[in-house]
């Protein structure tokens, strides 16, 4: 059970909890769609790193959305996904050595679409970390 009570304004149970301020909820969902879909990098790999992501930020209903596929992973994908891991154990404190890893595989502009990507998507599980939202709760 979450620690507040949903909203009415929402979809989704995180919306609802986040929904408690409308023009947040309505923002968040704005920039989180957007950095969801294909950019410069694909929705698909993005997926995978928000499932790595997930496994390790503590929120349980993102953890129940699913584990990150390896066998889907292409080379573009399993540096960004490793580039994840690393994310997590190091909380953000990258040294030059991993990101010149992501230079030699990614253009400047998917480097910074990734790592909007990766926080952005750690705001929001942090989010649902703190409010204990509910695995079961679709």
């Amino acid at each position: 059970m979450a620690r507040i009570t949903e909203s009415l304004n929402g979809e989704s149970p995180f919306q609802k909890l986040l929904g408690h301020n409308k023009g947040i909820m309505e923002l968040w969902n704005q920039l989180g769609d957007e950095l969801g879909e294909d950019g410069k990098l694909t929705a698909e790999l993005k997926e995978q790193v928000r499932r790595t992501l997930a496994q390790g930020n503590g929120c349980e209903y993102c953890k129940a959305k699913g584990k990150p596929e390896p066998d889907l992973f292409d080379e573009k994908t399993s540096i960004a996904v490793g580039f994840a891991e690393v994310f997590l154990k190091l909380k953000g404190n990258i040294p030059d050595a991993i990101f010149n890893v992501l230079k030699k595989h990614l253009s400047e502009e998917e480097i910074s679409e990734l790592c909007a990507f990766i926080t952005f998507t750690t705001a929001s599980q942090y989010f649902g970390a703190i409010m204990k939202l509910d695995p079961t709760i679709k």
